[in-house]
């Protein structure tokens, strides 16, 4: 039996954290969502353990990352270390808050990050979340989109339709099949063994650095987790077997020479493989791919689930503003030519690190690929730009400057388009720029801030897109005209629930 029709504003397949979050971004905005998971609650062991310091941003926007922040651990580092523990590259976490307003890397039990989103999108009347529903047909016309589910709670086969659907479901995705789009390889297919283990007590000499084995004989990786949470990552040679190698009477062994079963509990041993891939169209229509339905990495960046995240901040804005002002083919065109190139770089990234982790001779490789002048090898945290979209050339991350009594930034714009402007520049402009730019997003003067004019770095003006990318830095009047312009669908800043500084 087949329900009547329920119509919503968009429908997201898939309730793992880039879902999830997803979700909260429109529920801000008070868009209708239908939230499709197929299992009956989220996943209990650990996955990811790891995100960095622009997913925390977006965690800030949806109001979760004070409460996020006190299950997570800080990262102080990774080190590439050969088989004598000789560190051969390192790549530091500073203690120090970025120029993004949080700090660049956090370790986290991803079951604790989705109870907290899964927990707080109850507060989202226009949210409905379903698990044990699977969708397995979508039909798309010039107006929105009909999807049906088995709601396998009751067997019952429903219909639902939406103006978007965004799949957020995997590496099997099954929004990425009805986009029928094909997949760019970067190289990188590897089987390793994934083995995550409970401490009984403390054991300091492992430390708190991420370390990567060099070791030719069996690559492998530590990771320290929140509390008393460790993960290790073997690879799994040619020749064994994929069941065997998991079973704890085989786990042991290879963790031997760290931890023993007196000294820790085995939660959960999996095989993976590893892969490098990037899907060559990310929208088809009103579809959507995010996440790992649109791309894979090797885990060697801890970069994953952050480059998900990155993208539903960059297309839960443009779907916002094609809800409110009309849809907008062009502006959402941009959602893949944007983001593909950042997650493409993280990518290709990760592989060069996995490749030299692999390599026969790490010391010439690494030295090799990451040279500093004393001879060593050193790695910093990157920030790629994003690809070409809202503008004809890459644009870069914006910092999140402090207001005077300590509030960041991004608790004052909200999600939305906004202004930073040098006060000598704000007051020579004629009032009707002043007044367009305040229907457009939020203004903000540096006086008004603690570091604003370090943001600016010598620029008059900054416009800021929702995504905290920069749209534009202005030194005149005209420039920043032409930076309004810019702005897609220019929805009043009043619709958009951001609120003005005078």
């Amino acid at each position: 039996m087949t329900h009547e029709i329920t119509h919503y504003d968009v429908i997201i397949v898939g309730c793992g954290p880039v879902g999830a979050t997803l979700a909260h971004i429109l529920g801000q905005a008070d868009v209708r969502v239908l939230l499709l998971d197929r299992e009956n609650a989220a996943y209990h062991l650990p996955r990811a353990v790891h995100f960095d310091d622009e997913v925390m941003r977006t965690f800030q926007q949806i109001g979760i990352a004070k409460e996020l922040e006190a299950v997570c651990r800080l990262n102080v580092g990774m080190r590439f270390v050969d088989p004598d523990g000789t560190i051969l590259l390192d790549w530091p976490r500073p203690a120090e808050v970025t120029a993004l307003g949080w700090h660049s890397s956090y370790r986290v039990h991803q079951p604790d990050l989705e109870h907290i989103l899964r927990d707080r999108l109850q507060s989202y009347p226009a949210v409905t979340l379903k698990t044990r529903c699977e969708a397995f047909f979508i039909q798309e016309d010039d107006e929105g989109v009909d999807l049906r589910y088995e709601d396998m709670s009751c067997g019952q086969i429903r219909r639902v339709r939406a103006r978007y659907v965004v799949g957020c479901d995997g590496a099997r995705s099954f929004i990425r099949r009805f986009i029928e789009t094909g997949m760019e390889d970067l190289g990188f297919h590897e089987r390793w063994l994934v083995v995550d283990v409970l401490l009984r007590g403390e054991k300091p000499e492992l430390g708190d650095w991420s370390l990567q084995h060099c070791d030719p004989a069996r690559p492998s990786t530590y990771v320290r987790g929140p509390n008393n949470r460790r993960r290790w990552e073997l690879t799994v040679l040619p020749d064994e077997d994929s069941t065997a190698i998991a079973r704890p009477e085989n786990v042991w062994p290879l963790l031997s020479k760290w931890v023993t079963p007196e000294e820790a509990h085995i939660e959960r041993t999996a095989v993976y493989w590893f892969h490098s891939l990037v899907a060559d169209e990310w929208q088809r229509g009103r579809l959507f791919i995010a996440g790992d339905a649109a791309h894979q990495t090797p885990p060697f960046m801890g970069q994953g689930m952050c480059a998900g995240i990155r993208d539903i901040a960059n297309l839960g804005w443009k779907l916002i503003r094609c809800l409110r002002a009309g849809h907008d083919s062009a502006l959402l065109g941009t959602y893949a030519t944007e983001r593909r190139e950042n997650a493409r770089t993280f990518i290709a990234t990760a592989v060069r690190l996995g490749g030299l982790i692999n390599t026969k001779d790490p010391r010439s490789a690494l030295t090799a690929a990451f040279p500093r002048a004393e001879g060593g090898a050193k790695m910093e945290s990157v920030y790629p730009p994003i690809g070409p979209g809202l503008l004809s050339h890459s644009a870069p991350l914006f910092g999140q400057p402090l207001m005077r009594d300590g509030t960041l930034t991004d608790d004052v714009t909200g999600y939305g388009f906004s202004f930073l402007f040098a006060d000598s520049f704000l007051a020579g402009l004629d009032r009707q720029l002043i007044e367009q730019a305040q229907r457009m997003g939020t203004i903000l003067r540096v006086s008004q801030t603690r570091d604003g004019a370090v943001h600016l770095a010598g620029a008059a003006a900054a416009v800021i897109r929702p995504d905290r990318y920069l749209l534009a830095k202005v030194n005149s009047p005209e420039e920043l005209a032409l930076a309004l312009e810019l702005i897609p669908n220019r929805v009043d800043a009043e619709t958009t629930r951001l609120r003005n500084i005078a």
